[in-house]
């Protein structure tokens, strides 16, 4: 394994992506390979051949061994920022605006870039720790560096992929963009010869096309332009996913006292009151007036992840918000809508839910909120409190797909033992439940999530009675669809 941590001690990292003019105010985020790359072999030209320590092979070979694979990034806090410079032109009191965007980022925040399955020899090592021992920048000048080897790489969040959406869940799973990297020495060598094969031309673009990997990547970019290339020929485009929020400001994050508020009920107003079985859909458009709420009241950018379920830790584990619509009177219509957060509410998420006044679909429909009460989970008591027994609500639909050795049942206890609860000891599965004054299955309850392209193992759901050894406290909710009210117990 080779990582590689950089740290920019102007707090700016300065570096406008190929193809894009300067006036676009683009930065590429983070340093690309192909620019690390030709930074190394600058240091080398200036600082470190003169020494004639090493030879000139052991850095075309430490280049090949770095082109070989593709790296991996752990980004720290970041924002995209700029300057104007009015610059003078030949005309006596002419100006030109031009833009200087960067990256800004914290002076002592590293970032790290590592190559997992990379391990160099020790002629290449060693080269490789003198030249980041006295690079001086990376990208433009102003981008002053401190660059080392280091032996521990902090959790990825930047890597390759294309894949911007979560299947399984629908979650964005990061900011899709494009990086330039240098092509792995034998594809180059294959692109080179099919471009030199016609003779007409080998004479024009020979130049731009050297026969050696390290003169390939050290061709000008002028030259590269002149000859009409629109992107260098010994590197390739290649997809990243970083966090979305990558290059977004953030507020300081200052520790708060522990929150009691974890529940919030609120009364749902309006004729008709939408039937039980519309559960997923009423929650679905709980979420969607809370997110709304939250984008008007604190900025699009600053979206609490609890409210969004977005960017979320892989250690969450279902600890953001659920929305849970209810029957408080048995009459078969929703009349309640229950906000739960477990690990309690921040003063800005509970200054989103206190604000919510109403629920609204895209056929015209609305709906109005009455916050009933907010505190501790005793709220809506018959959905939070503690007891062995729960039943099912709304159908439960298994997350995963269903195997020979991993029915429903085992789906259940593994999401139990997920969520830090006690696995259940007895398992009773119902045909149907009472919805108001009718016996009902199933399938007569809406399933299928708005969003598209959900993996969603169960399509029919089931409905069950579960008991455990200890009392468990609410509200209960598991399966696909959980945070909208499906699975409800």
């Amino acid at each position: 394994m080779l990582a590689l941590s950089l740290t920019f001690p102007a707090g700016r990292y300065h570096a406008t992506p190929w193809g894009r003019h300067v006036n676009e105010g683009a930065v590429a985020w983070p340093p690309e390979p192909w620019r690390l790359l030709r930074a190394l072999i600058a240091t080398w030209h200036h600082k470190i051949k003169i020494q004639g320590k090493y030879d000139e092979a052991v850095l075309q070979s430490l280049l090949e061994s770095l082109a070989q694979d593709l790296p991996r990034y752990t980004l720290p806090a970041a924002s995209h920022s700029h300057t104007r410079h009015y610059m003078p032109q030949f005309a006596a009191g002419k100006t030109t605006l031009v833009f200087d965007a960067f990256t800004a980022v914290g002076r002592d925040d590293p970032l790290v870039i590592s190559w997992p399955t990379l391990n160099l020899p020790d002629d290449q090592a060693a080269l490789l720790d003198e030249l980041l021992a006295v690079i001086g920048y990376l990208g433009r000048a102003e981008s002053w560096v401190d660059a080392r080897r280091v032996t521990e790489v902090p959790e990825v969040n930047c890597a390759p992929g294309i894949q911007v959406l979560d299947s399984s869940t629908g979650e964005l799973r990061g900011e899709a963009i494009t990086l330039y990297a240098p092509l792995p020495p034998a594809e180059y060598q294959t692109l080179r010869d099919r471009f030199l094969a016609d003779k007409k031309e080998k004479k024009k673009l020979a130049k731009t096309l050297p026969d050696n990997f390290l003169d390939a990547l050290s061709v000008d970019t002028a030259d590269l332009r002149k000859q009409g290339w629109n992107q260098p020929p010994a590197a390739r485009k290649v997809g990243y996913l970083r966090p979305i929020d990558a290059l977004r400001p953030k507020r300081p994050v200052h520790k708060a006292k522990p929150q009691s508020a974890t529940t919030a009920c609120f009364i749902l107003i309006g004729k008709p009151l939408p039937r039980v079985e519309q559960s997923l859909r009423i929650g679905e458009l709980l979420r969607m007036a809370a997110m709304s709420k939250a984008g008007h009241l604190l900025g699009k950018n600053a979206i609490p992840t609890n409210i969004s379920g977005h960017s979320l830790p892989t250690e969450n584990r279902h600890r953001h918000a659920f929305y849970l619509p209810w029957d408080a009177n048995d009459d078969g219509r929703i009349d309640r809508l229950v906000l739960h957060i477990p690990d309690g509410m921040t003063e800005d998420e509970r200054r989103v839910i206190e604000k919510l006044n109403r629920i609204w679909n895209r056929r015209g429909s609305e709906w109005r909120l009455v916050l009933e009460n907010m505190g501790a989970a005793t709220i809506a008591e018959r959905l939070t409190k503690r007891s062995t027994h729960w039943q099912s609500l709304t159908p439960y639909l298994h997350p995963w797909h269903a195997k020979k050795h991993f029915n429903v049942e085992d789906q259940i206890r593994r999401e139990c033992r997920q969520r830090g609860l006690i696995e259940p000891i007895a398992f009773e599965q119902l045909d149907k439940i009472q919805v108001g004054s009718q016996r009902r299955r199933s399938l007569h309850f809406h399933r299928f999530r708005n969003k598209h392209g959900l993996l969603q193992p169960d399509r029919h759901g089931s409905f069950w009675r579960l008991t455990f050894a200890e009392p468990i406290a609410g509200p209960l909710a598991l399966g696909f669809g959980c945070h909208f009210g499906l699975g409800l117990f």
